[in-house]
């Protein structure tokens, strides 16, 4: 059988079927970025020449090798988040799964951080991410840094400082209003009874009207019974 037929085979479709796939971190040379599909398979690859020469730079400066892959493992991270949720509050887990789910990914056993919490308290303290603990375990947002949403951000409190001024000044001269108004209608009874009063008349008394000009003019008296005035 030619290769061309080989490769048409059902048992070569099927590899590559599950070559596609996620297969298991035991078996994945992050060196290489090799994932081979068992462990006979990855222990003939520890032994060829790529490998070797691979991790004979390893050994050269492996603290400089482990946070290359650090570094790129915060990027990918940080791209996925802010591409798949921007700045929504997600749980950190959900984020990961879609992180790995290419093939090619950087893994963490790789990189600088052991655990997925480890890292996310990392992007938290570096003030990257938003990070909360809870029952359902640790959820993050994204903070994004671009210059113009900063500005955008920025000009927003500013405005809603102005309208929060202007409020507190419009509610201070109601206020001012409102005490002089109150000021004023308390004094006001006062003045009205500086004048005279109304006329009250007791038992036993007539009032009597004089309609006589005069210096002193016309007015009411009240008394006992008078002679009328002479107005001749």
């Amino acid at each position: 059988m030619s290769k061309k037929g080989g490769f048409l085979t059902p048992k070569a479709i099927g590899n590559r079927i599950k070559a596609k796939g996620l297969q298991k971190l035991r078996w994945y040379c992050e060196m290489c970025q090799k994932q081979c599909r068992d462990e006979n398979g990855f222990k003939c690859h520890q032994t060829s020449e790529g490998h070797l020469r691979q991790m004979r730079i390893f050994a050269e400066n492996p603290a400089a090798v482990v946070e290359r892959y650090s570094k790129e493992f915060e990027e990918l991270f940080l791209d996925t988040l802010s591409r798949h949720h921007n700045t929504k509050r997600t749980h950190a887990n959900l984020v990961y799964k879609e992180y790995i789910g290419d093939k090619h990914h950087v893994h963490m056993n790789s990189t600088k951080w052991s655990t997925l919490t480890e890292f996310v308290l990392y992007l938290g303290k570096l003030g990257k991410v938003v990070a909360d603990e809870t029952e359902k375990g640790w959820f993050i947002s994204w903070i994004d840094r671009d210059p113009a949403v900063l500005a955008r951000q920025a000009a927003a409190d500013a405005k809603r400082k102005t309208d929060m001024d202007d409020e507190t000044r419009r509610q201070r001269e109601v206020a001012r209003r409102v005490a002089a108004a109150n000021e004023g209608g308390a004094s006001a009874p006062a003045s009205e009874h500086e004048g005279g009063g109304e006329l009250v008349r007791k038992a036993g008394e007539t009032v009597s009207l004089s309609l006589c000009g005069g210096g002193g003019g016309g007015g009411a008296s009240v008394g006992a019974l008078a002679p009328k005035p002479d107005c001749r």
